[in-house]
């Protein structure tokens, strides 16, 4: 039985751990907190050794979009 109303979508982020990144559990953390805010988030699965792997849950597609597209998250 799943955690929440079906239908929901996930999105699967892959990282490398790269120790020359200071603050990346910070980062991490900051992202989660946001995506908490965010309209549509369900809840997130994370797994971090050198390699990282989230699966972020979702309500519907335009939510997934209106994250990737949140202004907070775009870099130069």
């Amino acid at each position: 039985m799943s955690k929440w109303p079906t239908p929901y979508y996930a999105v699967i982020f892959t990282s490398v751990l790269n120790e020359n990144i200071k603050d990346y559990d910070e980062m991490a953390n900051h992202m989660m907190q946001l995506a908490h805010q965010q309209k549509g988030f369900l809840g997130a699965d994370t797994v971090r050794d050198k390699i990282g792997i989230t699966v972020s849950y979702w309500s519907s597609l335009e939510a997934i979009d209106n994250w990737r597209t949140n202004p907070q998250l775009q870099t130069d």
